[in-house]
């Protein structure tokens, strides 16, 4: 049987157990590390929808204080595998309900929003909102479409403006030179800072 809400965890356990992941880089992209060596100030990071966890490990090894969150078993069993004992920072649960304890200086996109129905995209801006601390970011890679079939789904920049502003600010905003060929030329590395 297949499951077509990506709000579920059933569509994710699905597509990780039959290894269906068009999205899976299979490591880290270079903004990202970039990212990292030019703010080498260890902060607290949240990685929602972390599924393996590859970013995961780049921060913990980068010194920084990391938490993933997946609502999906499989995903969470994926993680297990690739992160070993550093599976201690990942979490199953929902995003959008679980219980952190304290702000994120930065929480960090990466196929999660863009895996979210248009209809969903205001709660996530909330639940941004509300995680950050003063003076964080919202950091990653956007995915601006185009696309005919959806998911993923595209933010367009009027999209984007109207949904985190004026809490967040767009600082940042380039092309990404090294996309996996779904997003290739439709996403971009974009840093939103929290007033």
């Amino acid at each position: 049987m297949a499951f077509s809400d990506p709000t579920q965890p059933n569509f994710w356990n699905e597509r990780y157990e039959t290894e269906k992941t068009p999205w899976d880089f299979h490591g880290v992209p270079s903004a990202l590390r970039q990212f990292m060596q030019t703010n080498p100030r260890p902060r607290r990071v949240l990685v929602p929808g972390c599924g393996t966890g590859y970013e995961i490990r780049a921060f913990l090894d980068a010194g920084w204080n990391v938490c993933g969150i997946d609502f999906s078993p499989a995903a969470i069993k994926h993680a297990e595998t690739y992160l070993g004992e550093q599976i201690r920072h990942v979490v199953l649960g929902n995003f959008f309900h679980y219980p952190f304890e304290g702000k994120f200086d930065c929480i960090y996109e990466r196929t999660f929003l863009c895996a979210l129905p248009p209809d969903r995209w205001m709660a996530y801006a909330q639940r941004v909102k509300e995680l950050l601390a003063p003076g964080g970011q919202l950091l990653g890679f956007f995915f601006t479409g185009p696309e005919e079939e959806p998911p993923p789904y595209p933010l367009g920049p009027i999209q984007a403006q109207e949904l985190l502003r004026p809490e967040l600010t767009l600082v940042e905003d380039n092309p990404v030179t090294d996309s996996l060929p779904l997003f290739a030329g439709k996403e971009r590395w974009q840093i939103w800072e929290k007033q």
